[in-house]
């Protein structure tokens, strides 16, 4: 059995699209509280850029998430190491409507949102059950609670994820492992450019306009900040968080209307 990790002690956690978006906010909140992560995206010159940054700290492989050989890299970067947490994290498909796709587009929805993340964790759960300890958070979206308008791909694969994720974490808190998700609404992401690309293009406005529609639809009147999402991530990926596991958590500025949001 691996030794567990001292709540006080600094890990090691793998984190996907590192890079990027949220990936990057949650990656450089890990490392600015000095832990260790072991990151994966498919740009290696992004990739070597953030090692540049925080040289002691950052381990890499790059390739294509999907790609199943890359899964084969990470575990075997990782070796017998003491493994604190994955974060499970990807790009979105197309924004479409049901009628604007294709069952091509289903197929790489699946593979890009589903099929890597079921592949990689079933490839690091026996690590993490040997060292009696682990946290798994995967990145989805709030439209698993409440639709977004064109994100059907999305939505629809996600909220498989969400399933798996529930399923997981019923069965494997004994060993000290939790499974979460976080939600986010609308943030401040390259990401979100391609809703507000869709929205000025259906309703024939600027995109500035398109920004203005959603930050409308937040209670709170503002798109959201990525790091603030990472400083939420540290936090659920660190031995504090212990007790919740099995949760979808929100971070939508109040856009959801149903109770349990």
């Amino acid at each position: 059995m691996l030794m567990q990790n001292n709540d006080d002690e600094k890990g090691l956690f793998i984190v996907g699209g590192a890079t990027s978006g949220f990936g990057n906010a949650v990656a450089r909140r890990l490392l600015e509280a000095g832990h260790t992560i072991l990151a994966f995206a498919r740009t290696e010159e992004k990739l070597k850029a953030l090692r540049q940054q925080y040289p002691q700290q950052v381990e890499y492989v790059a390739g294509d998430l999907t790609d199943i050989a890359l899964h084969e890299r990470i575990t075997g970067q990782l070796g017998e190491r003491f493994l604190s947490g994955i974060y499970l994290n990807s790009g979105g498909p197309p924004a479409k409507t049901i009628e604007e796709t294709e069952i091509g587009d289903w197929d790489q929805a699946y593979h890009s949102l589903l099929r890597w993340k079921v592949n990689l964790t079933k490839k690091l759960l026996p690590h993490m059950i040997r060292q009696q300890y682990g946290r798994i958070l995967f990145q989805e979206s709030s439209s698993v609670k409440q639709p977004i308008e064109n994100l059907v791909l999305s939505t629809s694969l996600r909220l498989a994820v969400v399933g798996f994720a529930k399923t997981l974490s019923e069965e494997i808190a004994h060993h000290g492992i939790t499974v979460n998700v976080l939600a986010p609404g609308y943030h401040d992401t390259k990401a979100l450019n391609r809703l507000f690309e869709k929205k000025s293009q259906d309703k024939n406005i600027s995109l500035e306009e398109a920004r203005e529609e959603m930050e409308k639809q937040t209670k709170v009147g503002f798109i959201g900040d990525p790091d603030h999402l990472g400083a939420l991530a540290e936090w659920i990926l660190s031995g504090e968080s212990d007790y919740i596991t099995g949760q979808t958590i929100s971070i939508d500025g109040g856009v959801i209307k149903g109770v349990f949001g």
